[in-house]
């Protein structure tokens, strides 16, 4: 084939594939079967192969880049991906509607409605049609680059089409599409159901798995998890033409942009209202988890004359399901011992549909929990999750208890090594105090390897079993010595010399985590990822904390008499110091490297903020990380020197201290506001 042969065909290939792709993410009417597909882009690739010349940025053979990122640089969002306020019943949806009408002064407007995605906010920057960048939300003002793993994603245009009709005279200078990134009902499952095959840890939940996706350093893994994309909204967009989202959104989908199918018009909040009792029972028909319907008002001149709050748009808000609960009978329960002993009561129940799946079993926290909701094994209980993710029992149908019911007793031998177990000192949690117990190893094995601690991906539970069972594990430094037992590895279920080798790069990575991400690892009662930040920072050494005594380790803000004599006890018991020093054998890093100031306002400087509860509109470490970045420090636990605490749903004891010691107690909304966000 001659050179001009070459490029002909290429640009034919090419067209037919972002055809294909168009008909397929945004029309979803495919007209051709995957095959066919592949056989379509195999001959591209095979073409560009032979003539690599002929090879752009935009073809679709490029979306997957040759080699693994070292990090994520920090990007500015041109214009800020604000937050939505919530809204939990009808009453408020009409006031949002009545602060609307005030504020157009009477004018006639119309709301755009659409189901909200539970996936990753990101924006995606378009110049002369060309993708040129991908951020995650971040802060709202700043995200972190992602470009490479978002071209992985085919429902994601790396280049827009052009036509005519078109309600814009051509492409703009500039598109900035925001929308979610998630991952199929479907595609999430047949991946799990695969990982279960290989003895591999299933993910919890496609949100969660989605947001870690996106992260991996390695974009070749992410075009394999086959993630999807909707747009919901936009920054800038220079020349902005049309005056109306719907005119927008018909726009998006000519360039090829996928938009929901479900986003609609209407005239008035009863339209508004009436759609919501719709989705309240469509909702689980979706290939995504969505809580709630987002309500936009359609003009974008009466959007600017609404205007927005440091952290949110008043022009738009977003309508939250009631959690679903689901009634059901409670067959039995098993104890779950955990990485500092801690026994779970679990309860296994007849199998249930709940927010579009099927619940078998739901936590039931601790033994003090089953005492107040008066359960019984055999009793017909109610079950929600929360946050939409982990299934809780929450509730006792008494009515309809009968005769064959059972207590629940909490066990006095632990059931896995059946060694002693005891109750907190005016505590909650029962525990197994055997060190030596496996459950407890192969817990705290998990644990060491979270993304939050070590990072070392693909150590879950299946896998921490196999290693403790195999002997091939029995303190956290065998993994590093691992590499010398390659052989034995591979001869696990289910492992393969690949997986084996992908395991071992991943804990040599792991040696130069910082002091902050290993003081996270090793399971000292009471210190979580912000504690060991704090000592982290404050200490910068391995050494230095552990020459500190209880109180110079109390004059680190944050950090009080309880939390102080644990670490402190952790640090110079026998085995603390033993687990330490072989880590340090293995050549894992016992340092924190300098914090550089960041630039910015510094809002929090001189504060010490405790974070507490579940929060709606950004994670824990999301939260605390903005703390620290405004200045701050991010602590785990109150004291007098705290300067205020944050409480999300269930806040736990945090909140109780607070209140004991006249802390002040805002929640996430003022939160945000302080920070201005």
């Amino acid at each position: 084939m001659r050179q001009t042969q070459a490029s002909r065909r290429i640009a034919e290939l090419r067209e037919q594939l972002a055809r294909h792709d168009y008909a397929y993410y945004v029309l979803a009417a495919p007209v051709i079967s995957d095959r066919d597909y592949d056989r379509l882009f195999e001959e591209l690739k095979a073409i560009e192969a032979e003539f690599p010349d002929l090879v752009t940025p935009d073809s679709p053979t490029q979306r997957v880049g040759g080699q693994p990122l070292e990090g994520f640089s920090q990007v500015a969002h041109a214009v800020p991906m604000l937050s939505i306020d919530n809204t939990y019943n009808e009453g408020e949806l009409r006031e949002f509607d009545a602060r609307v009408v005030k504020g157009l002064g009477g004018e006639k407007y119309a709301y755009m409605i659409d189901p909200k995605v539970d996936g990753v906010a990101i924006s995606l920057r378009y110049e002369s049609g060309r993708l040129v960048r991908a951020a995650t939300r971040g802060d709202g003002r700043t995200g972190d680059d992602i470009t490479q793993n978002a071209r992985t994603i085919r429902a994601i245009p790396l280049r827009l089409r052009t036509e005519t009709g078109s309600l814009f005279g051509g492409l703009p200078d500039v598109v900035e599409v925001r929308g979610e990134v998630y991952w199929p009902r479907k595609a999430f499952d047949k991946f799990n159901a695969e990982r279960e095959t290989r003895g591999e840890p299933v993910f919890a939940n496609p949100r969660n798995a989605t947001a870690g996706t996106l992260k991996l350093l390695d974009s070749r893994i992410v075009g394999q998890r086959r993630l999807a994309f909707v747009a919901h909204g936009f920054g800038q967009v220079e020349p902005l033409e049309v005056h109306t989202q719907h005119e927008l959104f018909d726009c998006f989908r000519q360039w090829g942009i996928p938009v929901s199918p479900f986003m609609l018009r209407v005239a008035n909040i009863e339209e508004v209202i009436a759609q919501i009792h719709v989705w309240e029972q469509k909702r689980h028909e979706l290939d995504y988890a969505t809580d709630g319907l987002v309500v936009k008002v359609d003009r974008f001149d009466q959007r600017d004359a609404l205007g927005t709050t440091s952290r949110s748009p008043r022009w738009c808000i977003a309508y939250k399901f009631e959690a679903e609960r689901a009634r059901t009978r409670l067959l039995s329960v098993r104890f779950q011992v955990g990485k500092l002993g801690t026994i779970t009561p679990v309860a296994n129940l007849e199998p249930v549909l709940l927010a579009g799946t099927t619940v078998k079993s739901a936590s039931l926290h601790n033994f003090d929990q089953v005492e107040r909701l008066g359960v019984r094994i055999g009793d017909m209980v109610y079950v929600e999750k929360a946050g939409e993710i982990i299934p809780q029992v929450v509730d006792v149908d008494a009515a309809a208890r009968g005769d064959d019911i059972e207590e629940i007793e909490p066990p006095r031998r632990c059931p896995e090594c059946a060694g002693p177990t005891v109750r907190d000192e005016g505590g909650v949690f029962l525990r197994c105090v055997n060190p030596s117990c496996p459950a407890q190893l192969k817990e705290r094995l998990r644990y060491f390897c979270g993304r939050d601690q070590m990072d070392i991906e693909g150590v879950g539970t299946a896998l921490a079993e196999q290693l403790v069972d195999s002997g091939l594990v029995h303190e956290f430094a065998d993994l590093y010595r691992l590499k010398d037992r390659r052989d034995e590895l591979i001869a696990l279920e289910r492992m393969g010399a690949k997986s084996a080798d992908n395991l071992l790069a991943a804990i040599e990575a792991s040696r130069q985590r910082p002091l902050a991400r290993l003081l996270a690892a090793l399971n000292i009662q009471r210190v979580g990822v912000s504690t060991a930040a704090l000592l982290a920072g404050q200490f910068g050494t391995m050494n230095a904390l552990m020459d500190a005594d209880v109180e110079r380790l109390q004059e680190v803000e944050g950090i009080g008499p309880e939390v102080a004599a644990s670490i402190h006890a952790f640090l110079h018991s026998p085995a603390g110091r033993k687990v330490i020093a072989r880590l340090e054998e293995a050549g894992v890093n016992m340092t924190e490297p300098k914090r550089e100031a960041v630039a910015g306002p510094q809002l929090f400087v001189g504060m010490t903020v405790v974070v507490t509860g579940t929060l709606e509109r950004c994670g824990r470490k999301e939260a605390q990380d903005l703390i620290v970045a405004l200045g701050g420090k991010a602590a785990g636990s109150v004291s007098g020197k705290t300067s205020f605490v944050v409480a999300g749903a269930d806040p736990g004891s945090k909140l109780d201290k607070a209140r004991e010691l006249g802390v002040e107690v805002i929640d996430e909304a003022e939160f945000l506001r302080r920070a201005g966000r």
